[in-house]
C-alpha cells in the first residue's frame, strides 16, 4: 500500500512510521512528511520501503511540491494520515490572533489542503482511506481543559470537516474518518503540559492507529471516533 503521514518525525507519527516499515519490504510505501526529517532519514537507510519528504503542510505551495514528489514514486494512494498537528496552551484572554491563524492553519487548514492536493491520487484507488487526527478535546460533550480553547476549537473544527467531506466524496470510494484521541505520552504533550503523565503511549496510540487505517474503512465512513481510557 501507499502511505503518506503527516507530522512523522516524533511522538504518535514516528512510531506509526515504525510500525508501517517494520516488514521492511515494499508491501507499504511509507510517505513521511514532516518540517525536520533527520531521523526520518537515518531510519531510511535501513528501509527501502521508507520515503522521508522534508515539507511546511502550512504552506500550499509546499503541499503541491511534495505532491509532485509523491506522484514521481506512485500513480495513488491508499492511506492518508493527517497527523501533524499544533497546539497553544494559554488562558483565553491571553490569546493573540496569530497564535490562533497558526494552531487553525497545523490543525484545520492543512488537513483540508492536503486532501484536497492528493484526492486525485486517493480517487484512483477506489478503497482509500483518509485518517483525521482529532482530539478528545475537540469531541462533542467530552470535558474541556483550561488553556485549551483554541486547540480545541480547530480539533471540533477538522471533526466536522471530517463529517462534510465524507458526505461530499461519498460515492467516489473513499472513507474519511476522525480519531478523537484521548491523552497521549508525546514530546508535545510533555511540551504543553510539563510533568502529566498520559494513560497510554505513542506506541501503544500508533498500533492502534495503524490497525484502524488498514481495517475500518470497509465498515464506517464519516464517523468521529473517541479514543481515550477516560470514562464519559
Amino acid at each position: 500500500m501507499n502511505i503518506i503521514i503527516t507530522g512523522a518525525s516524533r511522538g504518535i507519527g514516528y512510531h506509526i512510521v515504525k510500525n508501517l516499515i517494520a516488514d521492511n519490504t515494499t508491501s507499504n510505501k511509507v510517505f513521511a512528511i514532516s518540517r525536520n526529517i533527520d531521523e526520518l532519514k537515518s531510519l531510511a537507510t535501513k528501509h527501502n520501503n521508507l520515503i522521508p519528504v522534508k515539507c511546511n503542510i502550512n504552506s500550499e505551495t509546499e503541499i503541491e511540491r511534495l505532491n509532485s514528489i509523491v506522484r514521481s514514486h506512485v500513480d495513488h494512494i491508499d492511506i492518508l494520515i493527517n497527523n501533524a498537528a499544533a497546539i497553544v496552551n494559554k488562558e483565553f484572554t491571553q490569546v493573540t490572533g496569530d497564535e490562533i491563524d497558526y494552531v487553525f492553519s497545523a490543525n484545520y487548514k492543512a488537513p483540508f489542503m492536503m486532501i484536497k492536493q492528493f484526492l486525485p491520487m486517493l480517487k484512483a484507488k477506489s478503497t482509500a482511506h483518509v485518517i483525521n487526527i482529532s482530539s478528545m478535546g475537540g469531541f462533542q460533550g467530552a470535558q474541556k481543559f483550561p488553556g485549551l480553547s483554541v486547540y480545541s476549537s480547530s480539533k471540533a473544527a477538522l471533526s466536522c470537516l471530517t463529517e462534510c467531506l465524507a458526505e461530499e466524496l461519498k460515492h467516489s470510494g473513499i472513507s474519511i474518518n476522525a480519531l478523537c484521541i484521548g491523552a497521549v505520552q508525546t514530546e508535545m504533550l510533555s511540551e504543553a503540559f510539563p510533568g502529566y503523565v498520559a494513560p497510554v503511549t505513542a506506541v501503544q496510540m500508533a498500533d492502534f492507529i495503524c490497525n484502524f487505517a488498514f481495517k475500518s474503512h470497509k465498515m464506517m465512513n464519516g464517523k468521529i471516533i473517541p479514543v481515550a481510557l477516560s470514562t464519559p
